[in-house]
């Protein structure tokens, strides 16, 4: 007797938000699974099923992730059943440093649930000392294997650092994002105002950061030389809501 249509959605309901959908096609593809291989109907990512995949699988998922964001395609996430089955061990895939920017939330624009990823926000996506101690515990301890550094258009911080902005703690801050004012290419009106000089900074500025982790964490260089970790770019777009993975020469 088939089952109940309730019984088929509540299963649907309750399938890992990272690995399912189109997600679910797209990394048992690019995997070359058999049909032995299967998700489990939990609702928390499994180390068992992060340890399946490699680091550019991952990115392929965000991807994914994203297209289904601005497609208004959204898995049906239960938030309750990811915090329930997490709550007594989280093997997360990438962590993710982002801008504290409201319309920019990283796990919302690429569809990813509770468990999925590490979220680490500070304005203009910077890499302190402190990001960068977080990021070796994601990676070296925990296990993810993707660092994302993402960006986005129309960013204030970035627009601060331009102009220089001078107030309290953010003068600080904004004096980290200088060098990837100073080191832009740029023909044409470099000020605040240009958003098209604003985005080719913010562009420059994931790029830097990018250096630096890899240079300034002997942790994180050594997991990036053997493969296990991918340190990654992205820029996102508040106008178009689109995830645009930067494309950089390997590091030696």
């Amino acid at each position: 007797m088939p089952d109940k249509p309730s019984t088929r959605r509540d299963d649907h309901l309750h399938r890992r938000s990272f690995l399912k959908s189109a997600g679910i096609a797209t990394a048992t593809t690019a995997l070359g699974m058999t049909s032995a291989w299967h998700l489990a109907y939990g609702a928390a990512l499994t180390k068992a099923q992060r340890e399946k995949l490699t680091p550019d699988d991952i990115i392929d998922l965000m991807k994914k992730g994203n297209q289904r964001f601005r497609l208004g395609k959204e898995s049906p996430h239960d938030y309750l059943a990811q915090q329930k089955a997490s709550a007594k061990g989280q093997y997360p895939a990438a962590i993710i440093l982002s801008c504290v920017d409201s319309r920019a939330p990283a796990e919302t624009i690429m569809d990813l649930g509770i468990g999925d990823c590490f979220n680490a926000r500070v304005a203009g996506n910077i890499a302190n000392d402190d990001i960068l101690g977080s990021m070796e515990f994601a990676c070296k301890v925990a296990g993810a294997k993707v660092v994302l550094v993402m960006g986005h258009t129309a960013c204030g911080a970035i627009k601060g650092a331009i102009d220089r902005v001078q107030l309290g703690n953010l003068t600080g801050l904004l004096a980290k994002i200088q060098s990837a004012v100073d080191a832009t290419s740029y023909q044409g009106e470099r000020s605040a105002k240009n958003y098209a000089f604003v985005d080719a900074v913010a562009r420059k500025n994931v790029e830097l950061t990018m250096a630096g982790i890899h240079s300034r964490s002997a942790v994180i260089a050594e997991l990036e030389t053997t493969g296990a970790v991918k340190i990654a770019g992205a820029m996102y777009s508040v106008e178009s809501g689109v995830v645009d993975f930067l494309a950089f020469a390997p590091r030696p």
